[in-house]
């Protein structure tokens, strides 16, 4: 599998279109094809995954206990608001008022590149999150790293 890569600034027309950046465009050729997914990320950005990724989340939460509250609720609340997103001819997508509001967007945003999503900040908040980077950031890399290989494909 290939990640996306990148950090891309943009800006939201009065009816709340983006145009995807051609740097990620390139990096999203099913995009045009079969579309995109948005939904609510887990704090106040957004999250848009490929229809593929998209499918491979769902796959996962299927196979939750559909008896368990806490699965229930989990799966209510992530899926809620998840929209299909269709890049028109040049290349905009419609980002939902719904979602918009969720994440406190207003018209500047910051597109970052996590892995197999993007995540879609409002600039402020972004800048925020940033400028919170831990004090000792090496450690955190040390804690969150050491043990990488375990309990993946294990």
């Amino acid at each position: 599998m290939s990640y996306l890569t990148g950090e891309f600034n943009c800006k939201l027309d009065a009816k709340g279109r983006m145009m995807i950046p051609s740097d990620l465009k390139k990096q999203l050729p099913e995009a045009d094809k079969e579309g995109l997914v948005i939904n609510r990320g887990l704090e106040n950005y957004l999250v848009i995954y490929t229809k593929r990724e998209w499918d491979k989340k769902l796959d996962e939460l299927s196979k939750l206990n559909e008896y368990d509250r806490k699965a229930i609720q989990f799966v209510r609340y992530f899926t809620a608001g998840a929209t299909n997103l269709q890049p028109d001819g040049t290349g905009r997508v419609n980002l939902p008022k719904n979602l918009l509001d969720y994440a406190g967007i207003t018209n500047e945003v910051v597109l970052t590149c996590m892995l197999n999503k993007v995540e879609v900040w409002d600039k402020k908040a972004h800048e925020k999150m940033i400028s919170n980077e831990p004090e000792n950031f090496a450690a955190l890399a040390e804690e969150v790293m050491a043990n990488k290989g375990r309990g993946r494909d294990e």
